[in-house]
């Protein structure tokens, strides 16, 4: 597929073709905003239990984590009732999808115990969906045992940081279960994935996996997959600041694009913080993630977060 080079800028260069492939690892920020179409066609809708979640404007993920040792809060009001009142202020801040997690996936974590994911998470899921009905509600595991009885107490996206490399019955489960499911890249397992992760090409070796996990998912039966590059998860800086810069070319995959950057070491390493002083760090992170392409961002900060998107709104539409 070809189109005219001097068709994309209003000087007037020589009168080349190049091929699209030749564009995607100097393509402009946002030159898929304005080309999408052309370039990248991607869907940007998902659907569960008969809703429809529209994602051709970016919306926000907040996180909830129902585990004692998570990377930021530390287990900090993981009590039912602190929950849903977390979950109360990140929906009247904007929040379109609430995502929870039962165990922690920092580096060094060794696999969760699906059991006592479950004893965290269903409490909180039966909780949130009699107090938020209309509410998207994601379970964040890598548990198929767990996705399915969190589903049935009233999740409508599944969130597996695996991709279904680690339960080999989730990509079925998920397809049994008819609701959206978000694939991740990681390299190894939480315990391993920082241990000198190497790639030749990072940005050609994620899109590549992502790619194929999303041909499995839906061969597997899934019809809404959204795709993660999973910041941070067998990652070296330099690796995911390769993948912010390219997050554009992830479009090539036809789904749309979770980015998970908040408060996490990418930030808190160059700017020499805790994740309790990434904050800045993280919105300025967020806005070149939507500059990318990103349709969901995946945060703590759901204020912050809505604010980002409200600006790059202006400035998408200023273009």
């Amino acid at each position: 597929m070809f189109f005219r080079a001097n068709s994309l800028w209003s000087v007037r260069p020589p009168r080349i073709f190049l091929p699209i492939s030749s564009l995607l690892p100097a393509a402009p920020v946002i030159l898929h905003q304005k080309f999408q179409p052309v370039l990248f066609p991607t869907s940007t809708t998902i659907s569960a239990h008969g809703r429809l979640l529209n994602l051709s404007r970016p919306v926000v993920m907040g996180i909830l984590n129902a585990t004692p040792n998570s990377f930021y809060d530390q287990g900090r009001g993981s009590s039912v009732a602190d929950m849903l009142a977390r979950a109360e202020a990140m929906l009247a801040a904007g929040a379109s999808i609430l995502d929870i997690g039962g165990a922690s996936t920092k580096p060094g974590e060794p696999i969760s115990d699906p059991e006592t994911e479950l004893q965290r998470i269903l409490p909180v899921v039966d909780a949130l969906h009699r107090a938020f009905p209309q509410a998207w509600l994601s379970i964040d595991t890598y548990h198929s045992r767990v996705a399915k009885a969190a589903v049935e107490a009233g999740v409508s996206i599944v969130n597996d940081v695996s991709a279904g490399h680690i339960d080999p019955q989730m990509l079925a489960t998920v397809a049994a279960l008819r609701v959206p499911y978000v694939a991740m890249h990681m390299q190894g397992t939480p315990e391993t994935m920082q241990h000198n992760p190497q790639y030749g090409d990072v940005v050609a070796e994620v899109r590549t996996y992502l790619a194929g996990r999303c041909a499995d998912a839906a061969a597997a039966g899934i019809r809404d997959i959204v795709i993660d590059p999973g910041f941070g998860f067998g990652k070296t800086i330099a690796h995911n600041f390769a993948l912010l810069r390219s997050l554009h070319t992830f479009r090539i995959c036809g789904r749309p694009i979770l980015a998970g950057l908040s408060r996490k070491s990418m930030i808190c390493k160059p700017l020499h913080v805790n994740p309790e002083g990434a904050l800045n760090g993280t919105t300025a992170l967020h806005m070149a993630a939507l500059q990318q392409g990103a349709n969901i961002l995946r945060v703590h900060d759901v204020k912050e977060a809505v604010q980002v998107v409200r600006l790059f709104g202006e400035l998408a539409g200023a273009i």
